[in-house]
């Protein structure tokens, strides 16, 4: 029998056809098991690839040379005019793969005429229907009745008649498209229908006339002519709508037309109404060049119904090299007033709402060999938005910053670092002084942090000795603490960090394990000098990790320097599995003891105790299926956790996860969170009523036991039928102690079509850990285009 399952004369058949019509044909013929000796000589047989495409397939006037196979039951030939192949016909031809029940190929024309359940293959598109004439080179002809399907997306339809103009472009004539089952067992739950569709691949750009979208079977969904691009790449023209529906704006809709400039220049344009606020108009320009990129957004309401005002809001990113080993950076964010961020929770970048960045900085490397040295100037501007009933402490800006920074790994195995700066610190016009509180001053400051340093490293030990110096000089524009307006101080710091890495095999629980054991010792002292007459303009109590408690000072920043006689001392272990090296377990336990009283604190109070707060730190995925974290701060004076957070993630299965965690601050907070993506309902895909799909619960809730209330929420359903999801999530944000912005997200995805409605996935993503779509993510690729 042949490979494809036909007799092996067909073979035979498709051999002598391709002989006598001159195509240079290859066929598979099966060999008896006695050869005869001169023909075993002559090695194996020509035998076909067992290949859909033949891809990668050749094009133009390269296709039209290409050899032309065809197998079949029976074959009827004539000398340089064609052939007639009847019964089970395969034809291929430059990654054209056709079949039927009857074929006549034209040699001179090269046209192929089959009829009876014909089928046809090409760049991964199938079409399947009862007669096809086609021009092979040149890929042009028509298709009656036929039915489509597209690989890449898994959706198709049907058409009265599709004209192939050449291997690029086509016109289908009442056609039909959905991602649902296409079985013929009843209307698909979703189905795009046009008068005409013209495709044009060469200018990535598919237009549908008379386009009516259907839901259910009620349209949605109406448009003269509807745009759409036929791959990932961009393309100009209108963007499904978006709408969402929240507590302080309305119902907001928002029609956003994309605008492809350049391959790396485009646009978006956004029309909006909300029915509390009004019209408004929102921008946003993107540029990526060699030497430079960036982004603008302008965000405008002309008349804020609700505010009384005009608003706006603009964002500004860009990143240049256009100097060789120079780079230039900016980022601007501003808004018209205080309350934008209550009001369009979701409508700003910055990481702190009521924070608003701006930054400009050059940089220019200067380095050479082994030294790294560069030189910077910064400018570092905020816009507070300010609540007086809850004002917020402005930080310090910068204008200027200048810098140089330097750092080199000598021969003898010293290494060193060094960085210098002068800086301008000021407050923004609306940075409010606090009742009772002192005017802040603003002024200048030069600083120098320089580090040297000769670490021992051999196998699992190492030994770092380190001497460090912090020295600053202030002048101010008001009088300091003491009366002085210019000080000037220096702080040195001797450190010696040592540790070791030792590992064993193990095994437990019938898996193998690496299991390691790391101590580590670093001692600090640091001399103690007064500081309280200073200013602080960037300084900043750590937080208490495992990351400050191995570091020389408790503060961040340059202004303070915590004085130090003390010795930290930790140990580490893991459990690594032995075959992929993954990490099953890690245990830490770090304390600190003090050789003598600590002045200098964040808490501002000396700290008189030998031992600080015990850090304890574990984590586990030993159990399948199951990621438990822990990590506490436990007081040995108060005999109980000071600082905990407690958290577990269960995922069994894709699609599947509930994390729980517990945070306690004593005396400052205590909450408990849940996340979950779990699903709630199984339907039965082979069952003809119902629902047939799976619903998913998503949702994440932040409880605070202080407060006895809930602070932020998201909960929704998610139903995915196969073809199409809808979502149904509801946020509510909290922007007080009494005062929150619900949002309500709405959104139906047309698998291999588009998503309509407001989107939650980004949402959902950020609020739920180990959330997955329940799609791959093609928030990359371009959605459909409509014009009107």
């Amino acid at each position: 029998m042949h490979p494809l399952g036909k007799p092996t004369c067909r073979a035979a058949l498709a051999l002598a056809a391709g002989a006598w019509l001159g195509f240079a044909a290859q066929a598979q013929v099966q060999v008896p098991e006695q050869v005869p000796a001169q023909q075993a000589a002559q090695g194996p047989q020509p035998r076909l690839r067992l290949s859909p495409t033949l891809a990668p397939p050749p094009r133009g006037q390269a296709a039209a040379r290409t050899p032309v196979v065809v197998q079949a039951s029976e074959l009827r030939t004539q000398p340089d005019r064609g052939l007639t192949a009847q019964g089970d016909v395969e034809l291929r031809r430059a990654g054209t793969v056709l079949r039927a029940d009857t074929l006549n190929y034209d040699q001179a024309q090269d046209r192929a005429t089959a009829r009876g359940r014909v089928r046809i293959s090409r760049d991964g598109s199938v079409y399947s229907g009862p007669e096809l004439q086609l021009t092979l080179g040149r890929f042009e002809g028509f298709f009656l009745q036929p039915d489509y399907e597209f690989a890449s997306t898994g959706a198709g339809g049907h058409a009265a008649r599709i004209d192939f103009i050449d291997s690029g472009r086509s016109v289908a004539h009442q056609a039909t498209y959905t991602s649902c089952a296409r079985d013929g067992s009843g209307t698909p739950d979703w189905l795009l229908s046009a008068d005409k569709v013209t495709m044009n691949i060469p200018a990535n750009e598919g237009i549908a006339q008379g386009a009516v979208l259907r839901f259910m079977g009620v349209p949605i969904l109406a448009l003269p002519t509807m745009s759409f691009p036929i791959n990932n790449e961009r393309k100009s023209g209108w963007l499904p709508p978006n709408v969402n529906l929240d507590s302080r704006s309305g119902l907001d809709v928002a029609v956003p037309y994309y605008w492809s400039i350049a391959p790396n220049r485009d646009a978006t344009i956004t029309p909006k109404i909300a029915t509390r606020r009004g019209t408004g108009l929102m921008g946003e320009y993107r540029y990526l060049e060699p030497a430079y990129s960036g982004s603008v957004t302008l965000d405008t309401l002309p008349y804020d119904r609700a505010a009384g005002r005009s608003r706006w809001a603009t964002l500004w990113t860009h990143d240049s090299s256009l100097l060789p080993r120079t780079r230039f950076g900016a980022s601007v964010e501003r808004v018209s007033d205080d309350d934008w961020w209550k009001d369009f929770p979701r409508a700003h970048a910055a990481v702190t709402p009521r924070l608003l960045p701006s930054r400009f900085q050059v940089q220019r490397d200067l380095g050479r060999g082994a030294l790294d040295l560069d030189v910077y100037a910064q400018l570092h501007y905020w816009q507070v938005l300010q609540n007086l009933a809850n004002p917020v402490i402005a930080p310090y800006q910068r204008s200027p910053q200048i810098g140089l920074r330097a750092a080199q790994r000598l021969d003898n195995g010293f290494e060193w670092t060094a960085q210098t700066e002068v800086n301008r610190f000021t407050l923004s016009d609306d940075a409010p002084v606090l009742g009772g509180a002192a005017p802040r001053p603003e002024g200048w400051r030069w600083h120098g942090l320089a580090a040297l340093s000769r670490p021992w490293r051999d196998g699992g030990a190492w030994l770092v000795p380190r001497l460090q110096v912090n020295a600053a000089s202030y002048a101010t524009d008001l009088a300091m603490a003491d009366g002085r307006r210019h000080a000037t101080r220096w702080i040195p710091t001797l450190s010696v960090d040592t540790g070791m890495e030792l590992e064993r095999q193990t095994r437990w629980q019938g898996r193998e394990f690496r299991q390691t054991l790391e101590p580590r010792l670093l001692y600090v002292y640091t001399p103690y000098r007064a500081q309280n007459g200073l200013p602080n303009f960037d300084a900043a109590g750590k937080d208490f990790n495992l990351s400050s408690i191995y570091s020389e000072n408790s503060f961040s920043g340059v202004d303070r320097v915590s004085d130090a006689h003390q010795v930290t001392a930790g140990v580490s272990t893991r459990l690594l599995d032995a075959t992929t090296g993954a990490e099953a377990l890690r245990l830490s336990a770090v304390q600190r003891y003090l050789l003598r009283e600590q002045r200098i604190t964040p808490e501002g109070d000396t700290f008189a105790r030998k031992w600080s707060d015990l850090l304890l730190l574990g984590s586990s995925n030993v159990l399948p299926h199951l990621a438990l974290d822990v990590a506490m701060q436990y007081s040995p004076d108060l005999a109980r956790p000071v600082r905990s957070i407690v958290g577990a993630r269960y995922t069994p299965a894709p699609f599947q996860t509930f994390n729980a965690s517990y945070r306690l601050a004593r005396g400052l907070s205590e909450q408990i969170d849940l996340g979950w993506q779990w699903p709630v309902y199984r339907g039965n895909p082979a069952s003809a009523k119902g629902c047939t799909g799976t619903l998913y619960a998503v949702g994440r809730l932040n409880y605070s036991l202080r407060d006895s209330r809930i602070t932020d929420s998201v909960a929704g359903v998610e139903y995915d039928s196969g073809c199409w999801i809808a979502r149904v999530v509801a946020e509510r944000t909290s922007t007080g102690r009494s005062e929150a912005t619900t949002r309500l997200l709405l959104q139906l995805e047309l698998v291999g079509l588009s998503r309509l409605g407001s989107n939650p996935l980004k949402v959902l993503k950020d609020n739920i850990p180990g959330y997955r779509l329940l799609r791959d993510d093609r928030s990359d690729a371009a959605p459909a285009h409509l014009y009107e």
